[in-house]
């Protein structure tokens, strides 16, 4: 994970303690908001943790749905902070309880959201940090690399393994993904369930999207 001043963290707190909602839902590429500024996504294999984690940076239980059913998440939904940034969760990958030509669809709408979007700063790929990454996790990958949308990888669900076991899996990720073009170099670590990571991860998304800066 990056370093970050504790100037850095304490203003990324403040940010993400102010008003955050659910602003809309798009199936259709036609239907996304209009791009006036900036934006961060989170993907990830289906039951990953993406809602989790995005209520975990707002400090909020129920701002994303998160749900039992994986592939629940079929459209790209925006959440508003601050009026500031707005944060993506995108179309989960892997399983889903649906048709094939409906998982190719709601697929098809996060990798066009991915190449198109001007406000897009960048995107966070959940990895379970249990399984670090899997063969089905290549696809992503090569789908970021191809938008040349810098991504950062985070392991989600540290509690549940031992802390040296995090840490090996953190540094395997990186080692993996070192050559990849798009890829940002750093790997975050986090657990929602009991915070670990998120002050960090709020710190890197607002240096990310330069909401911050003066």
């Amino acid at each position: 994970m990056d370093d970050f001043t504790d100037e850095e963290i304490e203003a990324a707190r403040v940010l993400f303690s102010r008003r955050a909602e659910f602003v809309m839902g798009a199936a259709k590429i036609e239907q996304l908001p209009e791009p006036d500024r900036p934006e961060v996504a989170f993907a990830g294999r289906s039951n990953v943790g993406k809602s989790s984690l995005i209520n975990g940076l707002v400090g909020m239980k129920a701002l994303a749905r998160a749900s039992t059913e994986p592939g629940r998440t079929r459209e790209v939904n925006f959440f508003s902070l601050d009026d500031r940034i707005r944060l993506v969760d995108l179309p989960g990958y892997g399983w889903a309880k649906a048709s094939k030509t409906e998982v190719r669809k709601f697929q098809n709408l996060g990798r066009d959201y991915l190449r198109g979007r001007v406000t897009l700063s960048r995107v966070y790929l959940l990895i379970d940090a249990r399984h670090g990454l899997k063969p089905v996790d290549a696809e992503a990958l090569d789908a970021l690399d191809l938008a040349a949308v810098s991504y950062q990888i985070v392991l989600t669900k540290a509690d549940k393994i031992k802390p040296a076991e995090a840490q090996r899996t953190a540094e395997a990720t990186l080692k993996a993904i070192a050559k990849r073009p798009a890829a940002y170099p750093a790997v975050a670590v986090t657990s929602s369930e009991k915070g670990t990571g998120l002050a960090e991860l709020r710190a890197a998304i607002a240096r990310a999207t330069g909401v911050l800066a003066d």
